[in-house]
């Protein structure tokens, strides 16, 4: 189940058209750019594409537009949480209906649940839907770590499949990796810069923000980790690591957003209380763009 969700997933921003609605058209276009340019497949309406500032019918919406677009053979993941598990549970039940291959289940913010509670809302989350779940830890968002004990058991469930770990606690990641060695569970880096080190101790990939314009030298990164060419794998590494720095010099998407309308790709504005870049952060990120091959076919 998991090996077909594939080692490089690009979390894709949300297309807005000027006046800030949902871009469809877009969506399917950069949806299709991306699959064409390394990425395994795509993880929709996360935290990349906005999904706080998205309602339950618009972040459906996308989902039913990119599937549309790109066809039946391509997988996508659904980012399909909130902090309530009952308006969670909205979003779970549309998944299949939308044509998702699978859902992604964020730790709840702001109200800081126990790990029992995050148990519970995951299991019941999980218990809504035949798809394969992939957890997401990211703390540095919802001021709260899912720890090790909490995945381990969690994978216990049969179609929880995985977790995006961007804790960046390597520690807890390993120990992850070591209890779950046994079950067919994946850990993917949640954090761009954590994808090298996580593949050496036996993580399974990267759902990424960089993979939007280097998607396949990250690929190509990821493929000569496995292949055992640990110094191709590490120049390559050491390439991206300015551009991935630049892509977060500010809240993400902001720099991203940025970068692709600069480069020619229309992505729209970020909606508030997102702001576009300061001056001085755009002179940045233009300037780590000139320096790299940009692998997203543009279209106008």
């Amino acid at each position: 189940m998991t090996r077909e969700i594939g080692r490089l997933l690009t979390a894709m921003v949300t297309p807005f058209a000027a006046d800030g609605a949902v871009d469809e058209a877009r969506c399917g276009e950069l949806a299709r750019a991306l699959l064409a340019s390394g990425s395994d497949g795509l993880v929709l309406t996360g935290t990349t594409g906005e999904c706080p500032t998205l309602n339950i019918e618009e972040q459906v919406r996308v989902w039913s537009a990119v599937r549309a677009a790109v066809g039946s053979d391509a997988t996508l993941i659904g980012g399909a949480s909130t902090n309530s598990t009952a308006e969670s549970l909205e979003m779970v039940r549309e998944g299949a209906g939308a044509g998702m291959n699978a859902l992604m289940l964020t730790v709840p913010y702001y109200n800081k649940p126990s790990q029992e509670g995050l148990v519970r809302h995951f299991e019941v989350l999980a218990e809504a839907t035949a798809l394969p779940c992939i957890l997401y830890n990211v703390p540095t968002r919802t001021a709260l770590n899912m720890t090790a004990e909490t995945s381990v058991r969690l994978a216990e469930l049969p179609n929880i499949v995985g977790v995006k770990e961007a804790s960046g606690d390597f520690a807890q990641i390993a120990e992850i990796i070591e209890r779950t060695s046994d079950v067919d569970f994946r850990v993917w880096s949640g954090n761009d810069g954590d994808t090298l080190p996580l593949l050496a101790i036996g993580g399974y990939g990267v759902i990424s923000v960089a993979s939007h314009l280097v998607g396949r030298q990250i690929a190509a990164m990821i493929e000569a980790a496995v292949g055992g060419r640990a110094d191709e794998a590490a120049s390559i590494h050491r390439r991206l690591a300015p551009l991935v720095d630049a892509l977060f010099i500010e809240s993400n998407p902001t720099p991203l957003k940025f970068a692709l309308n600069d480069l020619g790709f229309r992505a729209g504005p970020v909606r508030l209380p997102l702001m576009p870049p300061t001056a001085a952060s755009a002179a940045a990120i233009r300037a780590e763009l000139a320096r790299h091959a940009i692998d997203l076919s543009i279209a106008v």
